[in-house]
């Protein structure tokens, strides 16, 4: 949590901040000659449509080539972690115009699900003006100028009169036992179903969608399918099947994998393979949810989901041939062949190659062909043989041999997945693989040891940053994306039961009581991340005051029993908010969290929390003109700017989330399903006699550190490491 990304702002992002808000500003005074006459408003729109055609699009998940800049020089460089803009593709037509915004030569890759926001590509693409630092520093003042002046429009939240029809967002609210918590669920279903139309209306079979500018983009040449794919699921749990039947038959007719482009090995894993799968397990173990004819058993259309999953597994198999097994950042769809990272030293993401295991397990279980699961579970084994310490990871790996790269250890952006993979491959196998449930107990031990503190005022439990590896000093910062955490945590804890239940087993100790208190601080401090913005919606990252000499996690600490709404609780000068950092994508990891929570402990607070959340999305990012909704480029003022950019995890996740929790327990109940890291539902199953796990732990010293073998045996279990960096390329 995506995320799960990012960086190089002095060189770059003024430039694309100026360009972007003054696209905001011109799609503004649009709407202000449309007021005028429908002459003048159409001229206004057709410069506005004009001007879209230099605008840099941003945060779109994204494929392409050239991938990365590498990430910790700029995190040094600039000290801040906005994220830049991205490309600046067009809607229509042929390859020579969409497959541009894939072209070396052209501007930064669109975001990941588990990056922060700056993710820019290597400077061997850069043009003249990214080179010139002089034309840098110019762009910058005058934006400064100019935004502080007010000349951009932009500041304006375009959200008009949308609001005014929903009368339950503005009237009074009822509390405890009168909450009417299935009407709820159907606000929920509201925002999906007019986020969906808008995407029908304006952008259908595209992978990108611009709710202001009402338009949308292509990040392949025939399309991935991208929102369409992620949100089936939750069509499917919503009951949706009109707009269901249409999302099957573009899947049916239009869907083809067969195009010379480069993608994410991550990303197109988790939402499209992870998206496919999972309709195809509801669509086949829940036949009345959102039924469709062609879904039932005998209809020629049976399979679809699964044979087009099973379609896009073997493309994304030729990123795995890589010499030590760690799947390349990115793959080829057509020639198949695994793509090195670009930048990064040519070091993949560790939680991009360590978040594939839950969707390729399921499929070997699907398919009965074991290669997929193989393939899923070697990458453990070679992360798990460099034998780091206390579990803990550096975000970069290297492919061709499995080694890490740097030392940087977080649970954010580049990190944050692996972990949460590690538990719920032990649950997803029905606690058959005990192997992982240990990698998780000694990862979470270490995060424990490590990464935990308190703020110096009001005592909030944060995860904070080793930048420079476990024996450098802590960064209190902490991205939206660690706040899948607390969920997570308290996942691992009751196995998917209620925290009641889970109490009364002969397995239930001291450390799991700990476990909970954790997972509820964590949530609670990210559920401050939106208390304490204006707009009640998160920052993408968030900084924290912390004494000199960090508090360790076993400190005596009692943080605030509630968060006020006055506006100048001690709690509120615990959180440190960078300008910078102020931007809202629609992310779903604290609402996620708070999922979990409701679930587990049966607590009331936690659905309230997640009912302000929701209002807050509604009041704050509503898109007029039946837009649906967009995320933000500064969620800490009012109105806030608004970014034109619908992400799908808003679909897949974020909405989903909030439906679930609105909705009675029995709807996939978490001691039944395992859910991946793009909220991807997949059931629990039994290995069986085909299925087994196919590696051992090293062994260990008393020290937690592996023993050492002789150097013989060393190389012949792992002849690949004397392969030189000529070889590392897969043939196609």
């Amino acid at each position: 949590m995506n995320v799960r990304d990012p960086f190089d702002l002095r060189r770059s992002s003024a430039f694309n901040i100026l360009r972007g808000t003054a696209t905001q500003a011109a799609a503004n005074v649009t709407q202000r000659v449309k007021e005028a006459g429908a002459q003048a408003y159409e001229t206004g729109k057709q410069a506005v449509e004009d001007m879209s055609t230099f605008s840099v699009p941003r945060n779109v998940p994204s494929f392409t080539n050239p991938q990365r800049e590498p990430e910790n020089r700029a995190w040094g460089s600039s000290g801040v972690t906005a994220r830049s803009a991205q490309s600046n593709s067009v809607i229509g037509g042929m390859q020579d115009r969409v497959g541009g915004f894939f072209d070396k030569s052209r501007g930064d890759l669109p975001m990941y699900k588990d990056k922060p926001y700056t993710y820019t590509s290597s400077r061997r693409q850069r043009g003249i003006w990214r080179r010139k630092r002089t034309l840098g520093v110019a762009g910058v003042f005058l934006f400064a100028v100019l935004y502080f002046l007010g000349f951009f429009g932009s500041r304006r939240s375009n959200v008009g009169k949308v609001k005014e029809k929903w009368t339950w967002l503005q009237g009074p609210e009822k509390a405890g036992s009168q909450v009417d918590w299935l009407d709820r669920r159907e606000r929920v279903k509201e925002a999906f179903t007019l986020s969906w139309d808008a995407y029908e209306r304006y952008a259908w079979g595209y992978d990108e969608f611009h709710p202001i500018s009402k338009h949308g983009k292509q990040m392949t040449p025939k399309g991935m399918g991208w929102i369409i794919v992620d949100a089936l699921d939750t069509m499917m749990l919503m009951n949706l099947t009109t707009r269901l039947t249409h999302a099957r038959e573009w899947i049916s007719n239009s869907l083809d994998y067969e195009q010379d482009q480069e993608v994410n090995t991550f990303e197109t894993t988790i939402r499209m393979l992870g998206g496919l799968l999972s309709a195809h397990y509801l669509s086949t173990t829940f036949p009345d949810m959102a039924p469709l004819k062609d879904d039932d058993e005998g209809s020629p259309g049976e399979d679809l989901y699964l044979e087009k999953a099973k379609d896009l597994a073997d493309r994304i198999m030729g990123a795995f041939e890589s010499p030590s097994g760690i799947p390349f950042a990115s793959f080829n769809l057509k020639t198949l062949q695994g793509i090195v990272s670009h930048d990064d030293g040519g070091a993949s993401s560790t939680a991009e190659a360590a978040t594939l295991q839950l969707e390729l397990k399921y499929l070997t279980k699907l398919t009965g062909e074991t290669f997929y699961w193989e393939k899923a579970e070697h990458v453990i084994k070679v992360i798990d043989d460099n034998g780091m310490q206390d579990g803990l990871l550096p975000i970069y790996i290297y492919a061709h041999n499995g080694h890490f790269r740097g030392n940087n250890i977080r649970l954010g952006s580049r990190g944050d997945s692996y972990y949460e993979y590690l538990i719920k491959q032990y649950l997803q196998t029905s606690k058959e693989e005990p192997i992982y449930e240990e990698l998780w107990n000694e990862a979470l031990a270490g995060v424990r040891k490590h990464l935990v503190t308190y703020t110096r005022n009001s005592q909030l439990t944060i995860i904070g940053e080793r930048p420079n590896g476990l024996d450098s000093a802590l960064s209190p910062k902490m991205d939206h994306l660690v706040c899948f955490m607390g969920g997570t945590i308290a996942l691992g804890a009751t196995g998917g039961l209620t925290e009641a239940e889970a109490k009364k087993l002969p397995t239930w100790n001291k450390k799991k009581d700990e476990e909970m208190r954790l997972a509820r601080e964590l949530t609670q401090t990210c559920w401050g991340m939106y208390k304490v913005m204006a707009t009640g919606l998160a920052p993408e990252i968030a900084h924290f005051k912390i004494d000199p000499v960090p508090l360790p996690e076993s400190a005596p600490h009692k943080g605030p029993a509630t968060f006020d709404d006055a506006g100048d609780g001690e709690w509120r000068s615990d959180y440190v908010l960078k300008s910078m950092d102020n931007h809202n994508l629609q992310r779903p990891e604290t609402i996620e969290s708070i999922f979990y929570m409701w679930r587990i402990t049966g607590d009331e607070m936690y659905r309230e929390w997640g009912w302000e959340m929701f209002k807050s999305f509604m009041k704050y990012s509503a898109v007029e003109d039946n837009g649906g909704f967009t995320s933000l480029s500064d969620a800490n003022v009012i109105p806030p700017v608004t970014r034109d950019n619908m992400e799908s995890f808003w679909l897949a996740e974020t909405l989903k989330y909030f439906y679930l929790l609105f909705s009675p327990n029995d709807l996939l109940p978490l001691d039944e399903v395992v859910i991946n890291t793009e909220a991807h539902p997949f059931p629990r199953f039994k290995l069986g006699p085909l299925f087994k796990t196919g590696w051992k732990r090293k062994p260990r010293g008393s020290d937690g550190k592996i023993i050492p073998e002789p150097a013989h045996l060393e190389a012949e279990m792992h002849p690949v490491a004397t392969k030189t960096i000529g070889q590392m390329q897969p043939s196609p």
